[in-house]
């Protein structure tokens, strides 16, 4: 499998659209699941994804090969998403963070039940801020430290987001289950 992506990174050093299109088609799905969980569409997601590809193969040369390829692929993913968030921010878009209060679970017990499309739903509805903080240190790993510095704010800003994006998941979570029809 290494050998593969060997080959396909050096067809894509060379220029090749084949292996261009190979390493896309590779690593594609995965790299827009990173981007979905940055940018506020699907739209958005798609722009930075491909703002993201264009980045790998315009810089394969900065890849040393010390570690996974697709590591260093997400990482660019990842700040290319924020970069495109901290934009967003900038022309002051605003994103509705009450509609996973409307939410309906059919078995009525959401806190056991809760289905995976309806949780990213819940996450994708946190204001712009608390999502990606939520995301870079529970699903990416990120440290405190370095959420603060890919997105331009304090270690202790990072702890507080990440403290109310839970409250605000647990309210919502608690809302959903108090209008649940089969709730007791």
């Amino acid at each position: 499998m290494a050998d593969s992506l060997d080959i396909i990174l050096d067809g894509c050093r060379r220029g090749k659209p084949a292996a261009q299109r190979a390493l896309y088609d590779k690593l594609g799905y995965q790299l827009m699941g990173v981007c979905l969980r940055y940018c506020p569409s699907r739209v958005e997601a798609e722009d930075a994804l491909q703002l993201t590809f264009v980045k790998i193969f315009s810089r394969l040369d900065q890849f040393r090969g010390q570690g996974p390829f697709e590591a260093w692929a997400r990482r660019i993913a990842v700040t290319t998403s924020l970069n495109l968030w901290h934009q967003q921010q900038l022309r002051g878009t605003q994103v509705d963070s009450n509609e996973a209060a409307e939410l309906q679970h059919p078995d009525g017990t959401p806190f056991d039940e809760l289905s995976a499309d309806d949780l990213i739903r819940l996450i994708n509805a946190l204001p712009p801020g608390y999502r990606a903080v939520l995301n870079l240190y529970a699903v990416e790993g990120y440290t405190h430290a370095e959420i603060g510095e890919l997105l331009g704010i304090s270690e202790g800003t990072s702890k507080s987001q990440l403290f109310r994006a839970r409250r605000l998941l647990e309210e919502r979570l608690t809302l959903q289950a108090s209008i649940s029809p089969y709730h007791d």
